[in-house]
């Protein structure tokens, strides 16, 4: 369903009837690269010195943690945060988790996700890859995961607030406008539109 598009930068709304949850609902948009660039580091330096890998070893991993984000971002964003709940009280959380984006998309201080929700996840996801890649390999893996969440949440903000009008960034731009204005079941990239081409969920509508 095509959505109108709401210039103002400043748009907002109301979550909690309580002032002191509604002020926790509001993240600044620097919040993901404050708490996990240094964890990027800290875990790319413990795989050079803990886990004895040598650099070349460490930038392949690393890499392959990116891409696994770029997969973990199209499903997430697809089949949970497009998930239609039931119940009123899931229809109250998909609201706060993306719903409220989607009918605010300008509320600079809800683009990002809440700590309480990022930090949650990166401590699941850091134990699924440890039992699947083992402990020698997953901090090199989930530093690159974790930087590519850190440069989707960039990107996301990017494309609503920043004026990107050439190159790659104006490119993201559009496309990303396009889920939120023209066609929410499509193009569920953010960061990259890899997925929605191997899943057909690319579309190609002006």
């Amino acid at each position: 369903m095509a959505r109108r598009f709401v210039s103002n930068r400043n748009e907002t709304v109301r979550m909690c009837e309580n002032n002191f949850l509604e002020w926790f609902s509001h993240i600044h948009p620097s919040t993901p690269i404050v708490l996990f660039i240094p964890l990027v580091v800290f875990l790319i330096y413990t795989s050079a010195t803990a886990n004895g890998l040598a650099t070349l070893p460490i930038v392949g991993l690393f890499g392959l943690g990116v891409f696994l984000w770029t997969f973990l971002e199209y499903v997430l964003h697809r089949f949970v945060f497009h998930y239609v709940p039931k119940t009123g009280w899931g229809k109250r959380l998909h609201f706060m988790m993306h719903g409220v984006h989607h009918d605010y998309p300008s509320d600079a201080t809800r683009l990002v996700m809440a700590p309480a929700i990022s930090i949650p996840l990166a401590i699941f996801f850091y134990l699924t890859f440890w039992l699947i890649f083992g402990s020698t390999y997953v901090n090199a893996i989930f530093a690159g995961t974790m930087f590519g969440y850190v440069v989707y949440d960039t990107i996301h903000y990017a494309t609503h607030h920043f004026k990107l009008n050439r190159g790659l960034g104006k490119w993201l731009r559009q496309y990303h406008l396009r889920h939120h204005f023209q066609d929410e079941t499509t193009r569920y990239g953010v960061s990259s539109p890899i997925w929605d081409f191997v899943f057909g969920t690319f579309s190609r509508r002006k």
